[in-house]
């Protein structure tokens, strides 16, 4: 039990870092050198304003210095990184695959809110990714690392020519976020990804129009769905696989 505490809390640190990515790279900005503050007040936050989740719990989701509401996705993506951390550990134990996954469900997270607020997919995010990613998948035995490289392909080549048959339909970020999928969940898994992304996409996108949330030509951010696809297979697309291929035979 000590070891699942030990790494809610890791996860609770990493994912105050990974709202920091979310904050700052949009903005061209440095995720490292330049310390935090209030982007309100431009007052430079102390360590006690820091600790993860705890710390917007007392300050009830505000500024201690000027007041002003704290973006939903601090806690959120926090609370977030905790779970992911638990749960990967729970599920892989501790393993390369473990870590490869932690760094592939980070990028995700990142990269679901930023296309969620912004509706860009920062290429400097997958790439940071990928390299990191890499020694993981590599660790695990050169069939695995052939297995994603052959899924990079096959991922990114399908999503473009999706791309070229919409004509402006998919944009630039996912077709690159879909080629990390393939690299990190190889080749079967990642057909289960995006199939599961664009049904869940699909749906949703019914929904919004359905209540008038969205019209027909307002854009919906594909990165979430393609997150959330691949979070679900990372952890079930073996199962969700060959129930599939059984179901059609």
């Amino acid at each position: 039990m000590e070891i699942y505490v030990l790494w809610f809390i890791l996860g609770l640190i990493t994912g105050s870092f990974l709202n920091v990515c979310i904050v700052r790279v949009p903005l061209g900005r440095s995720v490292v050198t330049t310390p935090s503050h209030c982007f309100s007040c431009g007052t430079r936050l102390r360590p006690r304003d820091l600790i993860p989740l705890v710390g917007f719990l007392l300050l009830q989701g505000q500024c201690r210095y000027c007041g002003a509401g704290i973006a939903w996705h601090y806690p959120l993506v926090e609370l977030a990184g905790g779970l992911l951390f638990t749960g990967t550990l729970y599920y892989w134990g501790l393993s390369w695959r473990a870590a490869a996954m932690l760094v592939f469900f980070s990028l995700l997270l990142v990269v679901a809110v930023i296309d969620l607020q912004h509706q860009i997919i920062p290429d400097g995010i997958l790439l940071a990714g990928a390299l990191l990613g890499m020694p993981f998948l590599y660790l695990q035995g050169p069939a695995l690392l052939k297995d994603g490289m052959a899924g990079l392909l096959a991922a990114g080549l399908f999503m473009l020519a999706l791309a070229l048959l919409a004509q402006g339909g998919m944009g630039g970020g996912d077709i690159k976020l879909a080629a990390v999928m393939g690299l990190f969940l190889g080749v079967k898994q990642v057909a289960v990804a995006l199939l599961i992304a664009f049904l869940l996409g699909g749906t949703a996108g019914l929904v919004l129009l359905a209540t008038g949330r969205k019209g027909r030509k307002d854009p919906i951010p594909f990165g979430p769905f393609l997150a959330l696809g691949s979070l679900i297979a990372a952890v079930a697309g073996e199962r969700l696989a060959a129930w599939y291929i059984n179901l059609l035979s």
